[in-house]
């Protein structure tokens, strides 16, 4: 009879050790909440710029030619008048003095047609000479004057062409660019330096496509240098009316007051009052609360349940704007709910969670010091 019962017990066994084990249940995260509120914002929007002069010339020659000197360099201050680059001038003088000589021949033959015309006056009193023979003596007097009058005022303008070899500064400012070098070939109108002239400065910065509409010429500005903490007052002098091809962002230049403006080409965070956005009531969390479920945000809802627990359900949200480390909330949730902080990524949906609360810190007992120097004792005590 045992002989039969062995194996079927040893059936029983590997039946046993074969079957499908029960999964563990799944365990019951604890989370931090956070209540779902309106607070102020903090935000206050600030763009990087750059501080650039009110007017700023590109100057160059008038005259096509090859440099042979300049005298300007980058950064260096100009004075009105001052000398900053020249041409060869060599074909320009040698224009000048073939004008020069036209306009003497010119002035020979106007005299030698006064003196025919005088002349012939006489005759004409005398009657030795018709009237039609004066009249053309006249007509030779007015040709020569005529071409005399051509030459005086191509003699001048080459005069002006010569002088045109010389660029000289029209006001007085820096030097913020140098476009061309000596031994360079010019043609007429080609930009040769970049002059800041000296006066009123810009804050000049750049605002993307959603927020040019809100300036206005006018309104007042805050302009911080990177450089230092001061504040200085501004105000918005000139908006782009056309995006820039490149960045697609609009052009805003400030008017900067006060003495102890920043340098040319110094760093500047402006912040335009009209795109301000502090004390106004908004709904605010941590990013760390936020995910991405099926190519939008979303947050988990906590539900409560019973025994201090409950379950998680997913909300799509819509982000407004960012106020510091914070998301700001445009729509999706109303104040009340309350919304997982952290660990967002280790849920599921209709998942059983329970409320994370922080332990107080328990002070010890006052006798604590005593027991704990009397344990140290009875240590050192049983280690001699």
């Amino acid at each position: 009879m045992g002989l039969f019962l062995w194996p079927l017990a040893a059936s029983l066994a590997l039946l046993a050790g074969c079957s499908r084990q029960q999964s563990a249940p799944e365990p019951i995260r604890a989370v931090k909440l956070i209540t779902v509120g309106a607070s102020p914002l903090q935000m206050q929007l600030e763009y990087a710029g750059e501080v650039r002069a009110r007017v700023e010339s590109r100057l160059s020659f008038r005259v096509a030619g090859k440099i042979v000197q300049r005298q300007a360099e980058l950064g260096q201050r100009v004075q009105a008048g001052q000398l900053l680059a020249q041409l060869d001038a060599r074909d320009y003088e040698l224009a000048t003095q073939a004008a020069r000589a036209q306009m003497a021949a010119a002035t020979t033959q106007r005299d030698l047609a006064a003196a025919d015309f005088e002349r012939f006056s006489q005759l004409k009193a005398q009657n030795f000479i018709s009237g039609a023979e004066l009249d053309r003596r006249q007509a030779q007097l007015k040709s020569a004057q005529a071409a005399l009058d051509q030459a005086r005022a191509q003699l001048a303008s080459q005069g002006h062409q010569a002088d045109y070899t010389r660029l000289v500064a029209d006001a007085a400012g820096v030097v913020t660019g140098v476009d061309a070098e000596p031994g360079q070939v010019l043609s007429a109108g080609t930009p040769v330096l970049r002059i800041a002239r000296d006066g009123p400065r810009d804050a000049v910065f750049y605002v993307p496509e959603d927020k040019v509409g809100q300036l206005r010429v006018g309104q007042a500005v805050q302009v911080r240098a990177w450089s230092r903490d001061a504040l200085m007052p501004g105000k918005v002098r000139e908006v782009a009316a056309s995006a820039d091809p490149v960045t697609r962002t609009f052009l805003v230049k400030v008017a900067v007051d006060g003495a102890d403006v920043p340098p040319l080409g110094a760093t500047v965070y402006v912040a335009p009052k009209a795109l301000e956005h502090a004390g106004v009531q908004a709904i605010r969390l941590p990013t760390s609360s936020l995910r991405q479920e099926g190519g939008q945000t979303a947050v988990w809802v906590f539900e409560p349940g019973e025994g201090g627990g409950g379950t998680v359900r997913s909300q799509p949200v819509q982000i407004a704007t960012a106020d510091g480390n914070d998301a700001v909330i445009a729509a999706g949730l109303t104040p009340g709910m309350q919304v997982v902080a952290t660990g967002v990524h280790v849920l599921a949906p209709g998942q059983k969670v329970m409320v994370y609360r922080q332990k107080s810190d328990v002070n010890p007992p006052a006798n604590a010091p005593a027991a704990i120097n009397a344990g140290a004792s009875a240590a050192s005590a049983a280690a001699r």
